[in-house]
């Protein structure tokens, strides 16, 4: 007999584009699993600054596609990594500094595993998933950056 656990029937929990504020506490809760031994958490916040650049505010906007290219990504970590749960929750719109801008977790049986599935999403989302990020400076300047 093994105390490996059977793998979760749908590992993906959570995967969403919303306007409204994020919830640190939802996406915990939609990663637990009582066979995970690790939760691993990564949140994004509007910083204040940018490349030597004060940031006034910021507003994210997406393709229509993007729950699908998130939902993609999340099905990319699940098979890479062994996870009980994976959840992804990203925020557009106009947002403050200090303001959640993605919020994402990963439980898996052991710590290691659920850093690097982590580690592993939030490096996909950004480099795959299309959300796009217009910066506003204090010095009245802006910029556009491709979050894939």
């Amino acid at each position: 007999m093994t105390d490996v656990p059977a793998p979760a029937a749908d590992p993906i929990r959570l995967a969403r584009v919303q306007d409204a504020p994020l919830s640190v506490d939802e996406v915990l809760a939609a990663v637990g699993d009582p066979a995970a031994g690790g939760v691993a958490l990564f949140v994004g916040t509007v910083r204040d600054h940018d490349h030597a650049r004060a940031v006034r505010a910021l507003s994210y906007s997406a393709h229509p596609s993007v729950e699908d290219e998130l939902r993609t990504v999340l099905g990319k970590v699940a098979a890479e990594f062994p996870v009980r749960g994976l959840a992804a929750v990203h925020r557009v719109g106009d947002l403050a500094v200090g303001d959640l801008a993605v919020v994402v977790a990963a439980s898996c049986p052991h710590r290691a595993e659920a850093f690097a599935a982590c580690r592993r999403l939030i490096d996909d989302l950004k480099a795959q998933v299309p959300i796009w990020k217009h910066q506003q400076f204090s010095d009245g300047g802006d910029e556009w950056v491709g979050a894939c």
